[in-house]
């Protein structure tokens, strides 16, 4: 049984910044590349950065440098520092795990998402 639980999502200003983590929990064999993803209302679910096992970025272009993603080995854990929140930010933010349990093949496991608000 695999677990991966978002945190630190909230209410937040135009301007201000919010830590997003998830934590992956359960039978782990390998841990490989964890990424965080964004849902506002009515549109697509897209890519808003993911990072490697051995902690190499990939970030959508279109957050102008504004978001940090990182991970914790040890523990598990992805984080996603985001600062200068726009309004557009806006949105339901999920973490992906992508990780294998026992001789299963790889696989992509989602959390249940934190909701991120950014009020003008």
């Amino acid at each position: 049984q695999v677990q991966v639980v978002e945190s630190g999502g909230g209410l937040v200003q135009a301007g201000g910044s919010l830590r997003l983590s998830c934590v992956v929990s359960g039978s782990i064999r390998s841990l490989n590349e964890m990424g965080w993803y964004r849902q506002a209302p009515g549109s697509q679910r897209e890519l808003v950065a993911t990072i490697t096992s051995t902690g190499s970025p990939n970030y959508a272009d279109s957050l102008e440098g504004r978001f940090t993603i990182s991970r914790d080995n040890r523990k598990n854990t992805v984080y996603l520092q985001m600062n200068s929140l726009k309004v557009e930010d806006t949105a339901v933010f999920y973490c992906k795990a992508e990780l294998r349990t026992g001789w299963r093949p790889e696989r992509a496991y989602w959390g249940q998402g934190t909701q991120v608000t950014v009020s003008s």
